[in-house]
């Protein structure tokens, strides 16, 4: 059983409202009153109201102040190291960055010091204080960048401005609510993620590695039945006037079930609601809410968007184009399931940063070697249901996806302003995908290039003499085919590795 009761507490009266305020860890020096929301510091034995911090917003986490749980035994650090410490959660800070929130939370450990489990819409990473070289200035180290770390390879996978909105609990260190500050994160091919905050001086720098939370035997979350009670939020779509509810509270973007109009929720619900209209608008092939079967987890269907693409160098701008359907877990957080034309795919974002220089055809990534299949620009089309991030219609990155040489996997690579995503998954069977949402009865609308060989009639398979007969008529065509072609300039046939799909399903994600 998970425990880290303290060896000692020190507790005193809020000077906001009197409520008893504890420190749990000799580290923290500041606290959140639980009671009146005043920011307090430690001075000594005294406390000192600094002032009031915003109250934290609620974003639906399975985790809470008080849970405990274990550092996974193969932590790295060696003989005596953190591996297999006991830990409690005791404090919570949320960021507010370019491209969405997340969340902080400080873990005080056994033997008195502290981690960090990062939480970013379902996706976790623990990591510890780190030391080392001086640091350079955030200006040298721009996006996409390879730099050494005690001799081992990372990319720079995103530099950006973030800013604290909020925070519960106890905290070693507090930055000025709602004052800018550089945020860059490297990370390496094998899941290593290295977090620099420029906001403090010298920079705090915290080494970690992707987490899932059953491998931290976790005891005091969230139960489902409170997490069921908590209704949706509501809203009138501030272009036609409809109501609209926002299932997700880290939901970024929502469209209006009536007039498809996207509704920006970057600001909250409070302020001036910005929209944008849609016009065509799709209807995808599984509905929103549907509820699929992966990896032996149920997943529902909150977001979808019809995305286009252009090879790079295409003079003809011939367009191809794919789908996303953005599925959620509470325990697991976000994936996605692709439709393109060559198949269909079940991809995640990648916690470490592939190997690849720019310019090459070849990538790295967990011991995998995959080899560039296309490059090209994306723009996003049309877009319903929620997202975690804000996505708007007309939207563009900058994509490359590769094909294991195995035959065994997928990897994209998507750079918007800010941050580079790296994106792997697994080709699923049409039938199979069908079959996880219960949508037998129509399977043949989720066929796509990688259905099987038809049958013959009565099924049974076709004959060797059958095969060399369409291979002799396959052979004549071709011909004919060239010869017809030879004076009438170039072909605009593009194969399924070009601009028509090839792995496209790898998409890209934030």
């Amino acid at each position: 059983m998970a425990s880290s009761a303290p060896q000692r507490v020190y507790r005193a009266p809020c000077p906001g409202c009197g409520a008893p305020v504890e420190f749990r860890s000799a580290q923290s020096t500041h606290a959140v009153c639980p009671y009146c929301q005043s920011t307090v510091v430690r001075s000594g034995e005294v406390l000192q109201r600094v002032g009031r911090m915003a109250e934290v917003f609620d974003d639906h986490s399975p985790l809470q102040l008080g849970a405990s749980g274990r550092l996974p035994a193969d932590w790295p650090g060696g003989p005596g190291g953190p591996g297999g410490q006991a830990f409690t959660l005791i404090g919570r800070l949320q960021y507010q960055g370019e491209q969405g929130r997340w969340a902080e939370w400080v873990a005080l450990l056994e033997d008195g010091t502290s981690a960090t489990l990062g939480e970013d819409n379902g996706a976790y990473v623990l990591s510890l204080p780190a030391t080392g070289r001086e640091l350079p200035p955030p200006e040298r180290l721009p996006l996409g960048l390879t730099t050494s770390v005690a001799g081992k390879p990372f990319s720079v996978a995103a530099h950006l401005q973030a800013q604290l909105v909020a925070a519960e609990g106890e905290l070693p260190t507090l930055a000025p609510l709602g004052q800018p500050f550089t945020v860059v994160e490297l990370r390496s091919a094998d899941g290593e993620v290295l977090s620099i905050d420029y906001g403090s001086a010298p920079p705090q720098v915290q080494r970690g590695r992707s987490v899932l939370l059953q491998d931290l035997a976790l005891q005091g979350l969230k139960d489902d039945e409170s997490v069921r009670e908590e209704a949706a939020r509501q809203l009138d779509c501030p272009h036609c006037g409809a109501p609209v509810a926002v299932q997700l509270d880290t939901s970024k973007s929502c469209t209006c079930p009536s007039c498809h109009s996207i509704i920006d929720l970057s600001s909250g619900l409070g302020g001036e609601l910005r929209h944008a209209a849609q016009r065509n608008p799709i209807s995808p092939l599984i509905p929103l809410g549907s509820v699929g079967r992966f990896e032996g987890a149920d997943w529902q269907v909150v977001g979808f968007q019809h995305r286009t693409g252009v090879e790079v160098g295409d003079d003809e701008e011939e367009s191809f184009g794919w789908e996303e359907y953005l599925l959620y877990n509470r325990q697991r957080g976000f994936i996605f399931l692709v439709d393109a034309s060559d198949g269909w795919s079940l991809v995640r974002p990648a916690t470490g940063a592939p190997t690849h220089r720019d310019g090459t055809a070849l990538a790295q990534y967990l011991g995998r070697t995959y080899r560039l299949t296309s490059r090209y620009r994306a723009e996003t089309g049309y877009v319903a249901g929620e997202f975690y991030w804000p996505v708007h219609s007309g939207q563009v990155t900058s994509n490359a996806d590769f094909a294991a040489v195995d035959g065994k996997g997928i990897l994209s690579r998507e750079q918007a302003p800010g941050e580079v995503t790296w994106s792997h998954g697994q080709r699923l069977d049409s039938a199979a995908v069908a079959s996880a949402f219960k949508l037998d009865a129509r399977a043949g609308l989720f066929r796509r290039q990688d259905a099987g060989p038809i049958g013959g009639i009565g099924g049974g398979s076709l004959g060797c003499g059958t095969l060399i007969l369409i291979f002799i008529v396959l052979l004549i065509l071709l011909v004919l085919m060239s010869n017809c072609s030879g004076s009438s300039g170039s072909s605009s046939y593009r194969s399924s590795g070009g601009s028509w799909g090839g792995y496209t399903s790898g998409g890209g994600h934030k």
